[in-house]
Parts: structure tokens; C-alpha cells; sequence
């Protein structure tokens, strides 16, 4: 597999293809499998924002390497209407749709790091990254 994947997202059954596509990405760095579970809910929670607020876009699946620490970097991209309020959608319960206003910020909270850039009437980028655990961190 190469060490980039792009999905677009249009359509539902998009979500789940981007899903399995960032599992298999992830389990190449040998990430554990509570962890393969969360960046899978974080692909479904930005490509699920996209389906619904945007219409279509891309979810770009990255292997990432710095300071010798490897990673997945996770990019949904889209040409939707933006976020008016960045901050307000940050917080937990606010929703536009009819959802439970937990998808940006829980997805910020499985992530290790998180940028949203969005403007009204241009879309919205936002960009996770998952580092894999260094396992002799956690030796005792």
C-alpha cells in the first residue's frame, strides 16, 4: 500500500471506505487495535461532516514521520459553506444538523493533534494526527 491514500466523499458509502483505507494505512505502523478504532471514528467523524455540511470532498490519508516518531496524518478537506463560528462548533453539543454536537470536538479529543482552518463561502480543512506509541515508553 502506498503511504498516501485520497477518498472522495460524497456519498455514505464513501464513509466506510475511508474508514477501512485508514485502518489499513494505520496497521502498516503497526498501530495497536484500540487504536486502529480510533482513528477509524475519527475518519467517519470528519468524512461524516462532510457528506452532511459540505455535499463532497476528500479525506487524505497520510504515513508522517518527524523527529523519528511515526504517525497517520488524517486531512478532510471540502468546498463546503465553512464554519462560520470555528469556536462555537468546538464545543461539545453545538450542532447545526440534527446530530449530538460531538463530532469536532471528540474527534479533537481521539486525536493527539488538531488544526481547523475554515472560511464562509470557501471550506474547511482540518487536519488530525494520531503518533504512534513508542512502546518502550511503557516498559517499567
Amino acid at each position: 500500500m502506498a503511504d498516501e491514500v485520497t477518498v472522495n466523499i460524497r456519498l455514505e458509502s464513501a464513509i466506510v471506505y475511508a474508514r477501512q483505507k485508514g485502518r489499513e494505512l494505520a496497521a502498516e505502523l503497526g498501530f495497536s487495535q484500540s487504536e486502529l478504532t480510533i482513528i477509524a471514528t475519527a475518519i467517519s467523524e470528519l468524512a461524516r461532516n462532510i457528506v452532511d455540511y459540505a455535499g463532497n470532498g476528500q479525506i487524505i490519508m497520510q504515513l508522517i514521520e518527524k523527529d523519528g516518531q511515526k504517525g497517520i496524518m488524517i486531512k478532510a478537506q471540502d468546498n463546503g459553506p465553512g464554519i462560520p463560528d470555528i469556536e462555537l462548533a468546538m464545543q461539545d453539543g453545538y450542532s447545526t444538523g440534527n446530530s449530538l454536537g460531538l463530532g469536532l470536538p471528540g474527534t479533537k479529543r481521539l486525536m493527539d493533534e488538531f488544526e481547523i482552518d475554515s472560511k464562509v463561502g470557501q471550506g474547511t480543512t482540518v487536519t488530525v494526527i494520531k503518533w504512534k506509541r513508542n512502546d518502550i515508553n511503557f516498559k517499567i
